[in-house]
């Protein structure tokens, strides 16, 4: 059993919405999204710390996305009014323990647990 799978990518308008989900197999309270384009190196894009419900996002998405977590099994993240610039592979990612500031600095190098990617394309 994989610890983190993800799901929900595919192709979409400019404009759209999509939502994806993160099958949770880690007893984690620190989740996050990152994303990573072709030729391009990964970036964060949103960070749940479940504790406090305290939730960041990258400048790029503030406002368009919405990062959450349904169950302690699935965490979701909800993108609208995407844009070509939002295309990438997404990955889900869970770090261990409670320290609320590592959590919410979106630091890729923080988190030990990592899905394989949903894919997620957007056509202008």
């Amino acid at each position: 059993l994989d610890d983190l799978v993800e799901s929900g990518g595919g192709t979409i308008q400019a404009g759209g919405s999509l939502t994806l989900s993160c099958a949770v197999h880690v007893d984690t309270n620190c989740l996050a999204w990152f994303r990573q384009a072709p030729g391009k190196k990964r970036e964060d894009v949103a960070v749940l710390f479940t504790e406090d419900g305290t939730s960041d996002y990258n400048k790029d998405v503030r406002g368009r996305f919405l990062i959450s977590r349904d169950s302690p099994s699935t965490a979701t993240l909800q993108m609208n009014s995407l844009k070509p610039s939002d295309a990438a592979m997404y990955y889900c990612a869970a770090r261990l323990g409670r320290d609320r500031w590592a959590c919410l600095t979106r630091d890729p190098d923080r988190f030990a647990y990592w899905g394989q990617g949903t894919q997620v394309a957007v056509s202008s």
